[in-house]
């Protein structure tokens, strides 16, 4: 007979319900270790302050090895979501053992909560490095930067070229010739790409998505996503929302990237 059976699972849903707690959502984890993958430099405290809260989950009456194990389950996640991103397999799998390693050494629930933050630290630099790994001249990466972390503002080439100190034909010249896109495809893409994640990952509406991301209107969201993934908005939430770490890789196989993703 398995040690857990219904039973077990009831009962510990009675006591959540009783004791009014709950785990983290799936979705809330995604957005986690998504954070990592695209190398969010300034969530790291947030994710932090996720795995410090009261949700993660009961692992171990001990405290210090609850969050040991709980450690060790973040480190896994956190190691995958990087491979996939594109982190080098064998540099990935040696810093979590490393991590890991270190960890068990650990004496106190402190010591591994700081320990925690330079594992995620490490892992999202050397994700936020991956992005800039090509040749981009320092103007480029600058506008690239901002455009990531101003997503839900109206974004112009005049205003990219004042934060960058260049006249606006060069750098439109110049982002061009190192990027292979313009600016405004450049920032189209970054915009479909936050899209997707809000569908995968969150209850956003699709109205409040395309105004969140500044697009011009829901229906032209919805035109351009159509033309990129294959599915409106709505129909690619029914399809692929929570369904796991390669959610939505079937909607864009055998497709031209139009997403410009960087």
């Amino acid at each position: 007979m398995p040690y857990v059976d219904k039973q077990k699972l009831y009962y510990q849903d009675f006591l959540r319900r009783e004791n009014n707690t709950r785990h983290h959502r799936y979705d809330e984890e995604l957005i986690l270790y998504d954070r990592v993958k695209s190398g969010n430099m300034e969530e790291i405290e947030s994710s932090v302050r996720m795995f410090t809260s009261d949700l993660p989950g009961h692992l171990s009456d001990d405290p210090i090895r609850n969050y040991k194990y709980m450690f060790v389950a973040s480190t896994t996640l956190t190691t995958r979501f990087s491979i996939e991103g594109g982190m080098d397999e064998e540099e990935a799998y040696t810093a979590s053992d490393l991590y890991i390693q270190r960890m068990d050494s650990c004496e106190d629930v402190n010591s591994i909560v700081v320990l925690y933050r330079d594992m995620l630290t490490y892992f999202t630099n050397s994700m936020n490095l991956l992005r800039k790994k090509s040749v981009f001249s320092k103007p480029v990466i600058q506008c690239m930067d901002y455009i990531y972390y101003h997503l839900h503002e109206k974004i112009t080439v005049k205003l990219l070229a004042e934060y960058v100190n260049l006249h606006p034909n060069y750098l439109s010249g110049l982002f061009k010739r190192e990027t292979g896109q313009t600016i405004s495809d450049y920032i189209a893409g970054r915009r479909m790409q936050a899209a997707k994640n809000m569908l995968l990952y969150s209850d956003t509406s699709c109205a409040e998505i395309s105004s969140i991301l500044a697009f011009s209107s829901q229906s032209y969201f919805t035109k351009q996503f159509h033309s990129i993934y294959g599915f409106t908005p709505n129909e690619y939430r029914k399809r692929f929302f929570r369904s796991g770490f390669n959610a939505g890789d079937k909607s864009e196989k055998n497709q031209p990237d139009k997403s410009a993703d960087r």
